[in-house]
């Protein structure tokens, strides 16, 4: 594949080849425009100075190329060349003669003496005023003649190119004539894929107007509506995997309003380098349009606590567990162990470590943690020294229907690594939470608030064990969440549904939740709730319609978008602070700290074995009110509840039937 390197020689020789072609033509206009207006204005004059006419012809042909690099007509692909082109290399060879002339008029005489009249014996000059005009009348009408054919022949070839490219394939055009942009536009050609490379387009004006490999550069990305009716455009490729934040947002935003299907290259961190880059292209995700710049954290503080050290991930193979399992990776562990229930799961994230050729012990250990024997197995024979637990069912509607799943995982699955890890001495306990657990309204939330109940009781007695939980909003993309679903509606043809139109939501992307989570266990002393400062929250009927524009489509015409009313337990905004709970700052501007609140520890843990034997009993209301007991900010709204039971009831009588 070539290389940068490679495509800055090919330009500068391409520079050179023109540069040499114009010398030539500048040298003929100039003979012929000196021997016609010597047949035509001095039939008498004779010549006696061969060395002074070909320094003046050289010195002419210096100052027309020097001012075509002033007018900058070299960087023109003149394939693609417009009036104001041809306008900028007409100003620079009438530029040029002028001040030819100018000097012929002075002092530049004493050079170009070369012709005598020997009727009137005087000297007679080489550049007479009748030269000066037919030489740039002649350059002039050279030079555009020369280019507009040009043009016109390459034109042909390019679009009969183009159509042959048409037939069966994508007309593809990619954001991006850098490295990656290169590389993908090799791969595709190699390939022979579906996609049809039609041109590049890219902010940096020394490439813009350039070719690679036979695509032109064709111009600046801010024209990208523009680019794609010119060239009929069916397909965007987005290959800047280095510009993150709200330019990328920005630009893809642009790519999805064109209405053409969008791919990505990921970002740089996203990126496995042993795979080509056409392989992990994937499909714009509304975590590209975010439209927001991505939170930044302190990585050394991670690098001290982590390098060197065996980590354990509970649910390390789910969304935020495999990104965990990434991060981590590059802070240089002594080994990692990741304990999950999904095997599948595990397998991906495990393969994943493969290709990336880490330099630690990499485990993996399939069980449940609700488990207490076997994960106990787990610390004995790995002695972790931070543990993140990241395992738990999430999903609200389900866990309205199951609360006693949602119990025995969540709560019992917690209370078992919580305890163990005191028991083993861990160094560090970091737990992932929810901003659910805020003044909960449905299972999943109450049962995340008790999560963190059980590590602020724990902290206050363990000698070993710093404990700490994190609380996030949504977490764009993860297995689960809504934009998964909205993208399976749409390539359904929809329509996209939407519970409520003025439902709003905080959101961030799964690298921040992740960086959160390692920057809070850098933070953790004694049973902190870290909180981050997401900005303002964010309309979820506005994702889905920047979602269908991404996908090529167009809201509300060719991808309806319904309102199918609140769920049971759906509050229409979250909250990441309770009423009891203020706020304190840490070095991080982006991370606070929640202040704990008073728990009566006896009382909790009677409830606890109590809720242990009813989840037993598989009673569902009775896990409910439960709940209840033990979160007092629990606020359930039962006639949903009991709506919802009946309509499960329904729907599983309805499938037996069939």
């Amino acid at each position: 594949m070539k290389n940068l390197k490679e495509l800055f020689k090919q330009r500068i020789f391409r520079t050179l080849m023109l540069v040499a072609f114009d010398i030539v033509t500048i040298l003929a206009c100039f003979y012929i425009s000196f021997f016609l207006t010597i047949k035509i204005f001095y039939k008498n004059i004779f010549w006696g100075n061969f060395s002074n006419l070909a320094l003046a012809s050289f010195s002419i042909v210096a100052l027309v190329v020097v001012f075509l690099f002033i007018f900058q007509t070299y960087k023109v692909v003149w394939h693609f060349a417009k009036p104001g082109h041809y306008f900028k290399m007409v100003a620079a060879i009438v530029c040029s003669i002028l001040l030819f002339g100018i000097l012929d008029s002075t002092w530049w005489k004493l050079l170009s003496r070369a012709f005598y009249d020997f009727t009137q014996n005087q000297i007679a000059y080489i550049t007479t005023f009748p030269v000066y005009c037919l030489l740039m009348f002649s350059t002039t009408f050279a030079f555009v003649f020369l280019r507009i054919g040009y043009q016109t022949l390459m034109t042909l070839k390019y679009d009969k190119t183009i159509i042959e490219r048409k037939k069966g394939k994508l007309r593809t055009m990619i954001i991006g004539a850098g490295f990656t942009g290169n590389h993908v536009l090799d791969e595709l050609n190699l390939n022979n894929s579906q996609y049809s490379p039609i041109c590049f387009l890219d902010d940096d004006v020394s490439l813009v107007n350039g070719i690679i490999n036979n695509i032109v550069v064709a111009g600046k990305i801010e024209h990208i509506k523009d680019y794609c009716d010119k060239f009929d455009i069916d397909l965007i490729i987005f290959a800047i995997p280095s510009l993150v934040g709200k330019r990328r947002s920005e630009i893809l935003k642009e790519c999805s309003e064109t209405g053409r299907k969008l791919k990505v290259i990921p970002p740089l961190s996203e990126i496995i380098e042993q795979d080509s880059f056409v392989t992990q292209m994937r499909d714009v995700n509304i975590v590209d349009l975010l439209g927001r710049e991505q939170i930044k954290f302190e990585k050394q503080g991670i690098k001290d606590y982590v390098a060197g050290k065996t980590v354990m991930v509970t649910g390390g193979g789910g969304s935020i567990g495999s990104e965990l399992c990434r991060q981590i990776a590059t802070f240089e562990p002594k080994r990692i162990v990741i304990v999950e229930v999904y095997e599948n799961c595990a397998y991906s994230i495990q393969q994943e470590m493969i290709r990336r050729n880490i330099k630690f012990d990499f485990e993996v250990e399939i069980l449940s943690v609700t488990d207490y024997d076997k994960v106990e197995e787990i610390y004995k024979q790995y002695h972790p020294e931070i543990v993140f637990h990241a395992a738990a069912h999430k999903h609200v509607p389900l866990m309205e229907t199951n609360p006693e799943e949602a119990v025995k995982n969540n709560v019992f699955g917690t209370l078992n690594v919580v305890r163990l890890a005191d028991k083993y001495k861990v160094e560090k306990f970091i737990l992932i939470s929810t901003d659910k657990a805020v003044n909960p309204t449905n299972v999943m939330g109450a049962t995340k608030r008790c999560c963190e109940m059980i590590l602020q009781t724990m902290s206050k007695k363990s000698q070993h064990t710093k404990f700490a939980a994190v609380r996030f909003g949504n977490v764009l993309g993860s297995n689960g969440s809504v934009i998964p679903l909205f993208k399976k509606q749409i390539e359904n043809g929809g329509p996209v549904t939407v519970t409520h139109k003025d439902i709003i939501r905080y959101f961030m992307t799964i690298p921040e939740a992740v960086s959160l989570v390692l920057q809070a266990g850098a933070y953790a002393e004694s049973g902190e709730t870290f909180v981050l400062d997401m900005g303002e929250q964010v309309k979820i009927v506005t994702l889905a319609e920047n979602l269908i524009r991404a996908m090529g489509y167009t809201p509300y015409e060719q991808i309806d978008i319904k309102f199918t009313g609140l769920r049971p337990g759906e509050k229409l905004y979250e909250e990441l602070l309770m009423g009891e709970e203020g706020l304190r700052k840490t070095a991080n501007d982006k991370i606070f700290i929640g202040q704990q609140i008073d728990i009566e520890e006896n009382s909790f843990y009677k409830n606890l074995e109590e809720m242990r034997a009813i989840c037993n009993t598989n009673d569902k209301t009775d896990v409910v009110n439960k709940l209840k007991e033990l979160v007092p900010t629990f606020k359930h709204d039962e006639e949903q509840f009991n709506k919802m039971q009946e309509h499960t009831k329904q729907i599983m009588l309805e499938f037996t039937k069939k």
